[in-house]
């Protein structure tokens, strides 16, 4: 019996082991997709921005929503954003296997990526992942730490603010507020104070309660024009010290 037991735990763990990780597996996109990366390759070869926004739609968002913030702290700056909307971790580090940030060496980086791995996937990884492309915290951790090495590499000389993962859902309580808790706790521990530092800015967001309303976030995800100055004058004070002004 206990032989019995034994072999049925060894054969638990090695289907746990053998469960792909998507978060750290690169692939790209649809063509359009590609086109946008296309067009931060070329200004990476350009090799002009000190600083550079790189995430998914809620850092694509500057260019909207976002875009009087912009205007009145980083277009001085001549920063430049690398958001897509949509992107998960694996895509992140698809665009850096393929030309994002080549001939490029900002002063300093600011990420944040990770929400789509928790509760988002667009067409293409459902064709190839299948019925398991949630991330869980600790895989879209390690996406995430793939990412840094990835940029330390490229860029030996840039600083990297890594932002922990914005909140989402109404209530504390939501399940996708809740992993994203869970992979930020994990995240926070990449900062190694010189390369790259942490910052989580979450409670800016938020009510007293904990609660986010429409008012800064009107999807409970993306951010509205409110939401977007609450965010560059969280990071302002980094930003300002990293950059070395």
């Amino acid at each position: 019996m206990k032989r019995l037991l034994l072999a049925s735990a060894l054969l638990v763990q090695t289907a746990f082991a053998a469960e792909p990780n998507f978060a750290i597996q690169p692939v790209p996109r649809d063509a359009g997709w590609v086109t946008k990366s296309s067009a931060f390759n070329e200004i990476s070869k350009k090799g002009e921005a000190p600083l550079v926004f790189l995430g998914d739609s809620i850092t694509q968002g500057w260019s909207n929503n976002g875009k009087a913030a912009w205007n009145r702290y980083y277009t001085s700056r001549k920063a430049a954003n690398f958001g897509i909307g949509g992107d998960r971790t694996e895509h992140v580090l698809w665009r850096l296997e393929n030309g994002n940030f080549d001939g490029l060496s900002p002063k300093l980086i600011v990420l944040m990526i990770g929400t789509n791995n928790t509760g988002h996937v667009g067409r293409e990884q459902k064709e190839l992942q299948g019925a398991k492309y949630h991330c869980s915290a600790e895989q879209t951790a390690e996406g995430v730490k793939l990412i840094l090495e990835n940029l330390k590499k490229k860029c030996p000389k840039s600083k990297i603010l890594l932002l922990g993962i914005f909140p989402r859902g109404e209530k504390p309580t939501d399940a996708m507020r809740q992993q994203n808790e869970a992979t930020n706790a994990i995240i926070s521990k990449y900062a190694d104070g010189e390369t790259v530092q942490y910052l989580d800015i979450g409670k800016t967001f938020l009510e007293a309660d904990g609660t986010l309303t429409r008012e800064v976030m009107p999807d409970l995800l993306h951010l509205s024009e409110k939401g977007y100055d609450l965010w560059a004058a969280a990071i302002e004070p980094k930003v300002k010290e990293l950059l070395g002004e």
